[in-house]
């Protein structure tokens, strides 16, 4: 074979050999939820592709056979087909004339190798990672032509193949779930790509996590509800009311812990406009309330509100006691995030780059997502900061107590009756950070 056709068969064979590479890589890159959208925009090609991948052994079977036998011939013809063009710019004082020969075919292989590495191998595959799904519709169709050439030997080796995956017990197809996991690794890559705004980021991990807050992440906690007795004078409703507007308020008899419903403010304001007076004692007044335990999630919160028709709900212990309610508004805020919260309501303010004010009943999902940090150290143990710096201290804290994990310092700013109103946290010096984890108290406490 002269030098003409040795270097048009290489040619064809690196040809060959690249469009095996995309259509392998290209493949099994390609994305189902992007092929799914360019299936439901009418292009049947992109169901081809994911029935390959629902099937993948046939189709990848004649893609080796496919590479074995273009790099086989390869190695034949490669080997003299630029060994002739070599020999005549080999200079005679440079290679003596009896080593010639070796020296050609020697850069004749080198020269060979490189094209296929370049241009059969790196340049077809950075292609096929870089658009996977627009390459794989275009090569499905003549992937499957040379398979059906290739039939009888595919099944063979196809067969093969599946034996040897039941004997070692591995699976035979691959796991196609999406998980709340990889839902949230796709949104984190979209917010570092520019494709989604930082609020949506956050509202798609709020979303995903409401299967795993509790209720007493988005409650109002029991020392801040302002509640009526069901014997109060009218006086005294409308002085509460004055203090504290809200749209609903939980009635009670006695004491917090004995409800007996609650009260819409617009029906009390119906009454005041028509001149009669507020009694909480009228009937059809106080309506029944909604009780959920505490340990619901906030997605079962939700199920809760759609079933009862209702916005809000009681949440209770297993004693029995009221540590809380909720609203759906709550549970919608949680969700929403900053696109709603008033800034006077944030429980987080960052002070500068390395500090922040946190409140002591902000969820702990949420000082992870402010701070950076994937996890606190006893974390089934509470919902809270403060709940955090009580395990950690093992006991009450008092104000000037801190505590340091993971390259932060948490201190206690503002003690309320025993309730943690406002923690400092400060990011440590890397020098600092590097001492390890520790405790501080002040000096009553030790």
């Amino acid at each position: 074979m002269d030098s003409a056709n040795s270097l048009f068969l290489i040619a064809a064979l690196i040809a060959a050999s690249a469009f095996f590479s995309i259509t392998e890589l290209s493949v099994a890159a390609a994305r189902r939820i992007r092929l799914r959208q360019m299936a439901d925009q009418g292009d049947a090609r992109a169901l081809r592709v994911m029935a390959v991948q629902d099937e993948p052994g046939d189709f990848f079977t004649a893609i080796q056979i496919g590479v074995n036998v273009v790099a086989i011939l390869g190695g034949v013809v490669g080997e003299g087909a630029f060994a002739p063009l070599v020999m005549q710019w080999l200079p005679g004082w440079l290679v003596p004339a009896q080593h010639a020969a070796s020296v050609a075919s020697v850069v004749s292989f080198v020269l060979v190798t490189s094209l296929f590495v370049l241009l059969a191998d790196l340049f077809p595959k950075r292609l096929g990672m870089t658009a996977p799904e627009q390459i794989a519709v275009r090569v499905v169709g003549p992937m499957f032509a040379f398979l059906g050439l290739t039939r009888p030997i595919v099944w063979f080796f196809k067969r093969l193949t599946d034996t040897l995956f039941r004997g070692l017990g591995l699976p035979e197809r691959r796991d196609d779930a999406i998980t709340p996991d990889d839902i949230l690794a796709m949104a984190q890559a979209g917010a570092e790509s520019g494709a989604i705004n930082t609020p949506e980021h956050h509202v798609i991990e709020n979303v995903i996590e409401l299967d795993t807050r509790v209720v007493s992440s988005a409650m109002t906690p029991r020392d801040r509800i302002v509640y009526l007795l069901r014997d109060d004078t009218e006086a005294l409703i409308r002085a509460r009311i004055d203090q504290s507007p809200h749209s609903t308020y939980l009635v009670c008899d006695g004491d917090i812990d004995h409800v007996v419903g609650y009260v819409d403010a617009k029906y009390l304001l119906s009454r005041v406009i028509n001149n009669q007076p507020i009694d909480l004692q009228a009937e059809g007044l106080i309506k029944k309330v909604l009780s959920v335990p505490d340990r619901l999630t906030l997605s079962e919160m939700l199920t809760q509100f759609r079933q009862a028709y209702e916005d809000f709900a009681v949440i209770v212990n297993e004693y029995s006691l009221v540590v809380g309610i909720i609203t759906l508004n709550d549970v919608m805020n949680t969700v929403m995030g900053s696109l709603v919260a008033p800034l006077d309501e944030d429980l987080i303010v960052q002070r500068d780059a390395d500090s922040w004010l946190i409140d002591g009943v902000t969820p702990i999902p949420d000082v992870l997502r402010a701070l950076d940090l994937d996890s606190l150290p006893h974390e089934d143990e509470y919902e809270t900061l403060a709940g955090f710096l009580m395990v950690m201290l093992r006991r009450i804290p008092r104000r000037t107590d801190s505590v340091t994990y993971g390259g932060y310092r948490f201190e206690v700013i503002d003690v309320d009756n025993y309730k943690i109103d406002q923690v400092m946290v400060t990011r440590q010096p890397a020098a600092a950070a590097s001492t390890g984890d520790h405790i501080d108290a002040d000096s009553s406490a030790r």
